[in-house]
């Protein structure tokens, strides 16, 4: 079998929910060895987090970002689990939590200890709002969907904020702490050096705003929630057609241009109103009733299929198990079969030519490796 970019790593897994233990998936399909450690009886929140459950009766909410992990059940108000938790960090490379801001210090599980019982250890902390001001505030993704600004720039009007349908943030979350780890751990392999890694909601929301952050910071503007419409782009929307919406993502003036070509509307690319994008943001008004007229007459799929064609990019509003079917469709293969039990599963998104992402185990039962060895870590190997 092909080795794992990560063979070798082994991570101290305390986190719960969503944002760290999507990291710790990220990191184990790419080889590490995740050691999720859960509370007894309980364990991770998720695991009671239905319905839906799959067929084998498992929270389909915990199975997305737990696959790839060993469970090890332990009470870590207890001495005794204590104990066990630091000899599991003793093997470890990568200690992942997102406890509430001083909880693992609390407990004598805070970076400073950890580093001294395991020297190049990186450390990565989840919160909320961070380990300041924000300490004592819980990090549930809505409330940093509502507190970072997510939710006024989201919604059909100013006067609905509405939040993803996703745990957007709790996921992008994830993903800045994968990288924050994948740093500091190359950092560790040059220099032996350890460190702590610190993301939070907040921040990562923050940063995550991009345009419409820069919009306030670069020009005073508060962005407000404005539909489907782009602040800066037109027509950038949702379009009624004969069957269902189709969202039309026109950037240029050629692609404007090729648009009103195909709709029978030529006169309109000539139209001063329209001739720019920023004459189309500033008439979008009057230039989306043309558009709309022009797009009822036929289905989604057919325009999807005649503005594709000419290099207009539009497509149609799928559902989730649309969407799944049309990423197979084009080749993308969305879905893995993981375990013994075929546990179906999205997959990792992230192709590696050399050492590809590997799906070695379904999402554990709750304690199911607490007897179990453990690997060694990869400074131990290198010894």
């Amino acid at each position: 079998m092909t080795a794992g970019a990560l063979d070798g790593l082994v991570v101290a897994d305390f986190s719960r929910v969503l944002a760290g233990p999507y990291a710790t998936m990220m990191l184990a399909d790419m080889g590490a060895h995740v050691v999720k450690i859960e509370r007894p009886g309980v364990g991770d929140d998720t695991r009671a987090w239905a319905p839906p459950r799959d067929e084998a009766g498992t929270a389909t909410y915990f199975t997305a970002v737990n696959r790839n992990k060993s469970s090890v059940v332990l009470d870590l108000a207890d001495p005794s689990g204590r104990e066990e938790a630091l000899r599991i960090v003793a093997g470890a490379d990568i200690v992942v939590e997102n406890f509430r801001a001083g909880t693992m210090e609390r407990l004598g599980l805070g970076y400073e200890r950890l580093s001294t019982v395991r020297p190049g250890l990186v450390y990565c902390a989840i919160t909320g709002f961070g380990r300041a001001g924000g300490a004592e505030l819980p990090g549930y993704d809505l409330l940093a969907q509502a507190m970072g600004g997510l939710m006024s720039i989201t919604g059909p009007d100013p006067d609905t904020p509405t939040k993803v349908g996703v745990a957007l943030v709790d996921v992008l979350t994830g993903m800045h702490a994968l990288a924050g780890v994948l740093a500091a751990i190359r950092h560790r392999d040059r220099t032996g050096e350890g460190q702590r890694v610190d993301v939070d909601l907040l921040s990562t929301l923050l940063s995550s705003l991009v345009n419409q952050g820069s919009a306030y910071l670069g020009a005073g503007v508060v962005p407000t929630a404005s539909g489907n419409a782009h602040p800066s782009i037109a027509p950038y929307e949702l379009f009624d057609t004969a069957d269902r919406p189709l969202a039309l993502a026109v950037g240029t003036d050629r692609q404007f241009a090729a648009l009103c070509d195909v709709l029978g509307l030529c006169e309109s690319a000539g139209d001063d109103r329209f001739r720019t994008n920023a004459d189309r943001v500033a008439h979008r008004g009057e230039l989306a009733p043309l558009l709309q007229a022009a797009l009822r007459t036929n289905t989604a799929e057919h325009w999807f299929g005649v503005l594709t064609a000419r290099g207009i990019p539009a497509g149609p509003v799928n559902d989730v198990a649309e969407a799944i079917a049309f990423a197979d469709r084009i080749g993308n293969e969305p879905v893995v079969e993981v375990g013994a039990a075929r546990v179906r599963q999205v997959a990792n998104p992230i192709s590696l030519s050399h050492t590809p992402v590997r799906y070695r185990s379904a999402p554990p039962e709750l304690g199911e490796h607490t007897a179990v060895e453990l690997p060694a870590s990869s400074e131990q190997l290198r010894l």
